[in-house]
């Protein structure tokens, strides 16, 4: 069995995965990548800040378990187009109404449909566009 021994640099790196995107043409910080959620959130008060209508959520019967382990009903779903880098993203966003830390969360479907291999070491992500 070889030992690696990892830098101290890294040793204590625990940050999450945090992306800027364009949305509807508004700049969004703080979208959170999260390979462990089943689901693609997005939170009213963003929606809010973006100038974005209600009426444009469709309603649905999903429930979320959040962080803190408490199941919450979401509003609705709605579709919204990211650009990520150089690439457009349509996501399908579970909405609720709660307070995070995230302004989006992108999680397993959104992971999967895109290709993406997120890199939380680095702080990164990687996927194909155009054959590169």
């Amino acid at each position: 069995m070889k030992l690696v021994k990892i830098p101290t640099y890294q040793a204590a790196h625990n940050k999450a995965l945090h992306l800027t995107v364009k949305c509807e043409g508004y700049y969004v910080k703080i979208v959170m990548l999260d390979g462990g959620f089943g689901v693609d959130i997005c939170h009213l008060s963003t929606l809010q800040r973006m100038e974005i209508g209600t009426k444009r959520i469709r309603p649905n019967n999903v429930c979320a378990r959040a962080f803190d382990g408490i199941k919450r009903d979401t509003i609705g779903e709605i579709d919204l187009i990211l650009t990520i880098g150089p690439v457009d993203f349509e996501v399908t966003f579970q909405v609720l109404d709660m307070d995070t830390s995230y302004n989006f969360l992108l999680g397993r479907p959104w992971i999967h449909a895109a290709g993406v291999v997120p890199c939380t070491l680095y702080h990164m992500v990687k996927f194909d566009h155009e054959d590169q």
